[in-house]
């Protein structure tokens, strides 16, 4: 385990250093293994763009995308889980048939679309389009179809809608399931570069991870303060994680029995 965590932990160890040299210490040894202390590629990091903005909308976009993609697995686990209509197994299939699509070959007539609805450049770009989660949908589906289904007979006896069957029984039963989509798609949201670099072009709505690119130039990458800026754009993450990582180890170990079940 300390051989693993080291290989896990040697990336950002480096980065970290590097935040603190000097641009002519890049390629040195010594400055691999030991930081000069260069605090001023800090501030050079945090006036080359708008953080505070660019996080506000990051925390925005993750945490609206996050709860659209909970509520649509939770509904759609629901309905393919327990519930019993025709073409069922088809349409379950469908949704899982999106997991074999490249998202690659899809950016090009999602920005044509994007584009004829007038909403390139917004939040709606970065939030609707993922806010439907496959994995979640799956996991979701596993464990309502799990759970015994005497339990909701005796609901529907004592007259419970499908609605009330859904929100008083249900989500309570798949907690865990909840748990693990709600951190994997913020924390997927987060980390997401490509698509809000090609979907936006304004700071007033684009996360941390495109203002990274502002390091990048004509001239050449300020590695320095690029790797400045990603220490402080990550240790937000790694502070949510941490405070929640026994529900996510949890939550994991459940879902683990839930889909075995």
């Amino acid at each position: 385990m300390v051989v693993v965590s080291l290989v896990f932990l040697l990336p950002f160890y480096y980065v970290a250093v590097a935040s603190l040299n000097r641009a002519s210490d890049n390629g040195s040894l010594a400055a691999i293994l030991l930081p000069h202390w260069h605090f001023d590629n800090y501030r050079r990091a945090w006036d080359a763009a708008p953080w505070m903005r660019l996080f506000l909308n990051t925390l925005l976009i993750a945490s609206a995308t996050a709860a659209l993609a909970l509520a649509t697995s939770l509904l759609a686990g629901f309905a393919f889980g327990l519930m019993r209509f025709r073409g069922r197994n088809m349409l379950f299939g469908l949704v899982m048939a999106v997991l074999m699509i490249p998202g690659t070959v899809l950016i090009i007539p999602d920005y044509l679309i994007a584009k004829d609805i007038h909403w390139l450049d917004t939040y709606w770009i970065q939030i609707v389009p993922w806010g439907a989660s496959v994995f979640g949908i799956f996991l979701v589906r596993q464990f309502f179809a799990g759970l015994p289904e005497e339990i909701f007979d005796a609901a529907e006896l004592d007259g419970a809608s499908r609605l009330r069957m859904f929100w008083s029984i249900g989500v309570p039963l798949v907690r865990p399931a909840i748990v693990i989509i709600l951190i994997n798609v913020f924390l997927a949201t987060w980390n997401s570069f490509l698509w809000p670099f090609l979907m936006t072009s304004s700071p007033g709505v684009q996360p941390v991870e495109v203002g990274l690119a502002a390091f990048a130039g004509t001239d050449g990458t300020d590695y320095t303060g690029l790797s400045a800026a990603v220490v402080f754009t990550t240790v937000p993450v790694l502070a949510f994680f941490l405070v929640l990582q026994r529900q996510f180890i949890t939550g994991a170990m459940s879902t683990a029995g839930g889909v075995r079940g």
